[in-house]
């Protein structure tokens, strides 16, 4: 990807009927969810209803050593994360999944999207006594399930009577001492399916790839809305939030999913792939070789060429251990990391002319030292295409971009954008045609980074660490705050707080 921006979170929880393994059945499940956040990543394991966990910063293979794991120990039930911030920076206090302690018992809690009114949410349960010891909106969620807990008479009720008060992208992993909880916001802006092992054990997953590695067999997409219960009399489905339009992320087929999970019974792979035929008749270039960016733009690549009939090579060869270019946070180290991540087979781009496609174009400022890696090595002409439309618009539901100010397509033509990166020539995939990538209808979509159309009610307050300042600093909770701070007090019984 071309710029970048970053997704949010990979989550994963497995149900069995008898103790076992179920923190390596975790491990192996994050390792295949990598690629959808590599800030932190953690394991929360349940014993006969006691919680063991263990999160922290960095990769997978990083955080969980072999110790880490065996301390975790056996299980019935676990959830697990990675993480990639786009509410609250990238802090350990952030990892998830978040755990909490309250008077009907604990719960663990992970999370892949973005609440819209957290902002509003946090600022009213700060008002009621809520003390919060994280950035993330996640910790939102938790205290807003929390409350529904103490007047509700099941944890799933809880969930659902809090989806009643969620705005935005939410797929939730949420476990209790007996129970494991799926559920997805009612636009179903995220993925999130579950199968079945075996030998019983039933396993939810951002993506279908993490089913695969735990040698889990698809069973479904949970739908938006819904809520899933597993226990040890099997699974409960709940649809009374059901019934709103879908508006699934386009980006997911873009560039967020693995090429070989599906979604929404679509293979990914063969998405991309029919993204590329899409640009061929779109842009018919005369060229000698078509060129992906590894590793989501390849895919697009070879769609172009099937389609065009001119020859797909390698070009681009990718250092396999470096982690996605997004995921650096800061400019500087996006930078940094292009320049030990791609380098170029020069005996395959000397003297030609270069169909270049990657998944999109952001920001623009890695794809202009790949074209001059390009130029570098040779190449005649270089024709930068890219699988996704161009971004005009911030993303509110888990993708990282808060503002208009970096994306370069804003108020520039294709050419003026090819002049800056150094290209020929620069092409965007159709709007029309982003929306048929499944062979659908083109209805189900968000598209919002695209065209503007938002879902939901734009939240007032957007930016990524909106929650490291004080509330009393923003104008709009001023007056609210005046009178927070004489009643805001921490309340604890027998050592548990109380929301």
């Amino acid at each position: 990807m071309t710029g970048h921006i970053h997704e949010e979170c990979g989550v994963f929880g497995i149900f069995a009927s008898a103790e076992q393994d179920v923190a390596a059945t975790t491990y192996y499940a994050l390792f295949a969810l990598q690629h959808r956040g590599q800030e932190s990543a953690g394991i929360v394991v349940n014993r006969d209803g006691v919680f063991t966990a263990h999160k922290d910063l960095g990769l997978v293979n990083d955080v969980f050593s072999r110790e880490a794991l065996f301390r975790l120990g056996t299980g019935s039930m676990a959830v697990g994360h990675v993480r990639y911030s786009t509410t609250g920076g990238g802090l350990r206090e952030n990892a998830q999944p978040i755990t909490v302690n309250h008077l009907k018992g604990s719960m663990a809690l992970a999370h892949n999207g973005n609440i819209t009114n957290s902002y509003e949410l946090r600022a009213e349960l700060e008002d009621e006594g809520s003390i919060f010891h994280t950035t993330s909106d996640t910790e939102v969620i938790s205290y807003v399930i929390t409350k529904e807990r103490v007047k509700c008479g099941s944890i799933e009720d809880a969930v659902r009577a809090a989806m009643g008060r969620l705005e935005g992208a939410y797929s939730l992993v949420v476990m209790s001492p007996a129970k494991l909880i799926a559920a997805r916001d009612p636009h179903g802006f995220r993925p999130l399916c579950y199968g079945v092992r075996e030998d019983g054990a039933y396993a939810i997953a951002s993506e279908t790839c993490a089913l695969d590695a735990v040698g889990a067999k698809l069973v479904r997409e949970v739908e938006p809305g819904e809520v899933l219960v597993f226990t040890k009399d099997g699974v409960k489905s709940y649809r009374d939030c059901c019934g709103q339009e879908k508006r699934l992320c386009v980006f997911e087929f873009l560039y967020i999913a693995r090429p070989d999970s599906v979604i929404d019974g679509c293979s990914v792979h063969e998405a991309r792939r029919r993204a590329g035929g899409f640009l061929a008749r779109q842009f018919k270039i005369d060229a000698d070789i078509v060129v992906g960016v590894p590793d989501s733009g390849l895919d697009a690549a070879l769609g172009y060429a099937e389609e065009s009939g001119i020859p797909y090579g390698i070009g681009i060869i990718k250092n396999k251990y470096i982690g996605r270019t997004f995921i650096a946070p800061g400019q500087q180290a996006r930078e940094d990391k292009v320049r030990i991540k791609l380098n170029v087979l020069s005996s395959a781009i000397r003297g030609k002319r270069i169909i270049l496609i990657d998944d999109s174009i952001v920001r623009g400022t890695t794809c202009s030292r790949i074209v001059a890696l390009l130029r570098d090595a040779g190449a005649k002409e270089v024709h930068m295409l890219s699988s996704a439309p161009p971004f005009l618009n911030p993303c509110y539901y888990g993708t990282d971009i808060d503002s208009r100010e970096n994306l370069i397509a804003c108020n520039r033509t294709a050419e003026e954008i090819a002049k800056i990166i150094g290209a020929d020539s620069v092409g965007y995939l159709s709007l029309e045609n982003v929306v048929r990538l499944t062979g659908g209808n083109g209805k189900g979509f968000c598209c919002a980074c695209f065209n503007g159309e938002y879902p939901t009610e734009i939240p007032k307050e957007t930016t990524k660490n909106r929650f490291e300042r004080p509330l009393s600093e923003n104008p709009k909770f001023n007056k609210r705050n005046e009178n927070r701070k004489y009643a805001k007090a921490e309340r604890s019984y027998h050592g548990k707080e109380l929301f």
